[in-house]
């Protein structure tokens, strides 16, 4: 298992560091729906910060991920800064996607994140591209898509995973487990163990128990990123995690479908809280430090939100730029 003696402490305290900017940047976006800035809603990966930080940062500069429904974390987990994110957010126009993506759909190319989608599972064979993209121009890189244990039960998932598997492309499969889709509960929909579905492929399938801890997961994803560079093909990671916060923000359930006890269990183990405990006991930094980090991140969602709300709008022309088809006259139209 992966702990301080194989990772140099500024990439212990970078995981701390990109955990509690997903913390804050959902908890901020989630006001801002609230309040009207942001238009439709918000999925947050509150709870979920270990699993998304542990993958990305197991992966090196000029691999590629894809996202889904609930991928604000994802990029930022991959270094993305925070202001174009928010603005994407916000529909501004220096938004990482000029404002065109929204939640829902936004990408940054600059740090490796090729999309995410709300559509279950569309997001999924754009990975397997990348893969076969490396493959075939002979790059040194792999591809990493996330999905949900609600997409787990998508055809197009196996489709892709037939077609990694006998392509040998280096692409890692990455269930967020998180035993909710919506409100239905993983157990209720889904036959058996995701992670048990690779052997049907001919690939290795890891199941990441705790995927509370920043450690196990960035172990299991760093040894199915080496796998996939040597060539020998694609990897199932499943991680068992867990969401806080509701499907999205301000959706309403009339049925109490969790568990008191099962979400309060969870809750006790905050993955920034107990990254936080291990940092101290292991002597990597003192709790004033990380004290000082979280203010610094604090301040940091602060200053992303004074960017968004203090860019512009998008000129309505842009609406018919980056078409893959020939744009509109414009001055003809009018």
């Amino acid at each position: 298992m992966l702990r301080k003696a194989d990772l140099q402490n500024n990439t212990l305290l970078e995981m701390q560091r990109r955990m509690i900017r997903i913390r804050l940047f959902d908890e901020r976006a989630s006001k801002m729906v609230k309040r009207g800035y942001i238009p439709g809603t918000v999925h947050t990966s509150i709870g979920q910060e270990a699993q998304v930080v542990g993958a990305c940062m197991a992966l090196r500069k000029g691999d590629h991920i894809t996202g889904n429904h609930r991928s604000h974390g994802h990029p930022i987990g991959m270094g993305s800064p925070l202001g174009p994110l928010m603005a994407e957010l916000v529909g501004k126009a220096t938004g990482v996607c000029r404002g065109k993506g929204g939640s829902l759909h936004l990408a940054d190319y600059a740090h490796g994140s090729l999309g995410e989608s709300g559509i279950t599972g569309s997001s999924i064979p754009i990975a397997v591209g990348a893969g076969l993209s490396a493959q075939t121009l002979g790059e040194d890189r792999v591809a990493m898509c996330f999905f949900g244990d609600g997409a787990a039960n998508q055809g197009v998932l196996y489709e892709s995973m037939n077609l990694a598997s006998a392509w040998k492309l280096p692409v890692i499969f990455l269930c967020e487990n998180n035993h909710y889709a919506l409100s239905t509960p993983a157990h209720t929909v889904t036959g058996g163990r995701i992670v048990d579905r690779a052997a049907g492929f001919g690939m290795p399938g890891v199941r990441v128990e705790n995927g509370q801890d920043v450690l196990d997961v960035h172990e299991a994803v760093a040894e199915a990123a080496a796998r996939g560079r040597r060539g020998d093909g694609p990897t199932l990671v499943e991680v068992m995690t867990y969401r806080f916060r509701e499907h999205s923000e301000g959706l309403r359930i009339n049925v109490d479908y969790r568990d008191t006890n099962e979400r309060e269990t969870w809750l006790a183990r905050d993955p920034i809280q107990m990254h936080r405990a291990w940092l101290i006991a292991e002597g990597v930094a003192t709790e004033a430090e990380l004290d000082a980090l979280a203010d610094e991140i604090a301040q940091e969602v602060e200053d992303c939100v004074t960017f968004t709300m203090e860019s512009p709008d998008p000129e309505p022309k842009v609406a018919f730029e980056d078409l893959y088809t020939d744009p509109y006259d414009m001055e003809a139209v009018q």
